[in-house]
């Protein structure tokens, strides 16, 4: 697992959607306030703000649907990495102010996770889901957030079609 691969997930999967209902961890306030602390953050309305904010370009941009990374550099805007070194080399220090440190390190995260696992950061395939994984897999193949759920639905849809249709399945398929 690469370093902040947790927070990123943890952030992009905030807002599921649930037996077709959209949910989101960031509603109502109270329990955000929660959520945000339990991923270090300080949980005030200013910060759930610009997790929203960065959460918004992150699924825009991993999807496909935009290219703007504005709200991604107004996270960063006031933040800083500072050097320490160290008998072991260099230690970095993130500078930010406490209601933007969050919304800092999901961008960091983001960043690590593209450069370190390139290509394997992905939205789910079943279009009826939001959320994201990144592919762990040899092969770099893996389609859904969960075979259990995702995987197996699109498969018994896939399966339901081709019955329905008389389709067979390609020798190439792998579904």
């Amino acid at each position: 697992m690469v370093e902040g691969e947790e927070l990123l997930l943890a952030v992009l999967n905030s807002a599921p959607v649930i037996d077709g209902k959209p949910t989101d961890a960031l509603e109502p306030a109270a329990e955000a306030s929660r959520w945000l602390r339990g991923l270090g953050g300080c949980g005030t309305t200013a910060e759930r703000e610009a997790v929203r904010e960065v959460r918004g370009a992150l699924h825009r941009l991993i999807r496909g649907d935009s290219t703007d990374v504005d709200a991604l550099n107004a996270a960063l805007g006031h933040a800083r990495l500072c050097p320490t070194a160290t008998s072991e080399g260099l230690q970095w220090r993130l500078e930010a102010a406490n209601d933007q440190e969050l919304a800092v390190r999901v961008v960091l995260a983001w960043s690590t996770v593209r450069e370190g696992l390139p290509g394997r950061l992905r939205p789910c395939a079943n279009e009826e889901c939001n959320l994201f994984l990144v592919d762990h897999s040899r092969p770099g193949t893996a389609r859904w957030c969960s075979m259990a759920a995702c995987g197996n639905r699109m498969k018994a849809r896939t399966h339901a079609r081709r019955r329905r249709t008389g389709e067979t399945v390609p020798p190439s398929d792998p579904s």
